[in-house]
């Protein structure tokens, strides 16, 4: 592939000056670029990195001054990282899948695939299943029975969608990621120590044998358009109401969302977070890395929480979270500053005492 800065410069809907028909195969940092790439230094920090490299095209900021730093051409991007998602889309040749269906995949009679959809090596297609127009199923793909999905779909490697599940357009599961696998839910015909620590408060009470009996997942799981779920996560079906993913929302690698969760529309789910069975979350919700969310809880719309917070009761609409438990980033950096003046306290409080005897031993 190649492609003029011109091309580039108009799929980004950004201005462009210099040797215009200049053609570059793909993007690379500054001091690692090759003459016919094009570097991406879109900040005045990178300007040496060019003098390193040997580009002769570059992706810079507003204003730059191209023609001193030796270019033939430039493009510039008023909003860097808006201007790295045109070009990455525009340059990104994707998995190589089809065209039509493998000879080694399994389609099931039943299934109705729509029109140029392309499946990969050894995919599985069960009964009755629906694919849009133009998916692309990678090798070893799972799409079991009675499964509805969308136009231009794209299942990488190792996908699992499990039965019933619905999804809509443009949706993007990355290697390993499985939808519908049954909800994380059990009983105890007895009541159980958990049930007693909730009504105790951290008594389990006297010693007991219980004994765990699955509760089925009937409900199935429901995705809008526009998803993105990353590699080797998980969404469980639901427990008899099917768990929802709302359109737009973005899922990173090794997130968990259990049974019966409702996700709000365009939620940014960071890699490791963990959403407990039965949670919802509002729409535009920011959860960071390693974030938890209860069971049965509310999330408002709006919500950012940072880094590793562990949101345990329900969180109003526009806040912002930090820490564990969750409070208001500002109270928690407060608290912060408080235990790292807490070994001053302590000597502080050390002297104290010692004057106070001192006086006590004069009396």
């Amino acid at each position: 592939m190649s492609f003029t800065i011109q091309e580039i410069a108009t799929a980004l809907g950004a201005p462009a000056e210099g040797d215009l028909d200049f053609k570059v195969t793909g993007a690379a940092e500054p001091t690692m670029a090759a003459g016919d790439q094009l570097a991406l230094a879109m900040d005045p920090k990178y300007a040496d990195g060019l003098a390193e490299g040997g580009a002769q095209a570059a992706l810079l900021w507003s204003g730059a001054d191209w023609r001193a730093m030796g270019l033939k051409a430039a493009i510039f991007a008023p909003r860097p990282r808006v201007a790295m998602a045109g070009l990455t889309r525009m340059m990104d040749p994707g998995p190589e899948i089809g065209p039509d269906i493998h000879p080694t995949a399994i389609v099931d009679p039943s299934a109705m695939i729509g029109p140029g959809a392309a499946i990969g090596p050894y995919a599985v297609i069960g009964a009755r299943a629906r694919i849009g127009a133009n998916a692309r199923i990678a090798a070893h793909a799972v799409v079991a029975e009675d499964v509805r999905i969308g136009d231009d779909v794209l299942l990488m490697y190792g996908v699992r969608i499990c039965a019933r599940v619905r999804i809509g357009d443009r949706f993007i599961a990355q290697p390993g990621a499985a939808v519908g696998g049954d909800g994380f839910s059990f009983v105890t015909p007895e009541k159980s120590a958990v049930e007693a620590v909730r009504e105790t408060l951290g008594e389990t009470g006297s010693a007991r044998q219980q004994h765990y009996t699955r509760i089925h997942s009937l409900g199935s799981v429901t995705i809008g358009d526009d998803v993105e779920i990353g590699a080797n996560s998980t969404i469980d079906r639901g427990t008899i109401r099917d768990t929802s993913i709302g359109s737009g929302t973005k899922i990173d690698n090794l997130v968990q969302i259990g049974h019966n969760c409702q996700v709000g529309e365009d939620c940014l789910m960071c890699g490791l977070v963990g959403v407990a069975g039965s949670a919802r979350i509002g729409n535009r919700v920011v959860l960071a890395g390693q974030v938890g969310v209860n069971d049965n809880i509310f999330v408002g719309d709006d919500v950012i929480a940072g880094g590793a917070t562990k949101i345990f009761s329900n969180a109003p609409a526009g806040r912002v979270l930090l820490g564990y438990p969750a409070m208001r980033m500002e109270t928690h950096i407060e608290a912060y500053k408080g235990l790292r003046r807490l070994p001053r306290l302590f000597a502080q409080v050390a002297e104290l005492q010692k004057a106070v005897s001192k006086l006590a031993d004069r009396d």
